[in-house]
């Protein structure tokens, strides 16, 4: 799994022209599944992405969490994330884990989430959406779950 992890201001996520999904103050959280990824991954990430400390204390140092802040966390499944343009052109999406696979893992993820009693907004799965950001910073991380497999 793979997370792209910005801090924002505000985000949203429309369809067709309709918000689907809006956070103020928060993270805005891009997630893709490979294959191979199993719910230890999505609890790892999950754990790793509240525990991060990203925002600012009063001394405009990154040293509190999204529990600490009260974050809101906006999650956008992204396929593209996990794909392999390392040869060619065109991007290759044999890594990318089956749809059923990708969804179940993105609802444990965002359980995961939920689990820590902050405001969790999401996109739905499989949709076409647009997304837009109000970066903090900008503050980008990215995170892979391989590194600690």
């Amino acid at each position: 799994m793979r997370a792209v992890i910005q801090r924002v201001n505000q985000a949203s996520v429309s369809i067709n022209n309709k918000v689907v999904a809006r956070i103020n103050k928060g993270l805005l959280i891009f997630l893709g599944v490979a294959k191979g990824d199993a719910s230890e991954q999505a609890r790892y990430l999950a754990k790793k992405i509240l525990e991060l400390r990203i925002f600012n204390d009063q001394n405009r140092k990154m040293n509190l969490c999204a529990e600490e802040t009260k974050a809101g966390l906006l999650v956008v499944s992204q396929f593209t994330l996990c794909a392999n343009i390392n040869s060619g052109r065109r991007p290759s999406f044999d890594p990318v884990a089956n749809s059923a696979l990708a969804e179940k893992l993105y609802l444990e993820f965002i359980n995961h989430l939920k689990g820590s009693h902050l405001r969790v907004e999401q996109g739905i799965f499989k949709e076409y959406m647009a997304v837009d950001i109000e970066n903090d910073g900008p503050v980008t991380f990215i995170l892979d779950s391989e590194v600690e497999k």
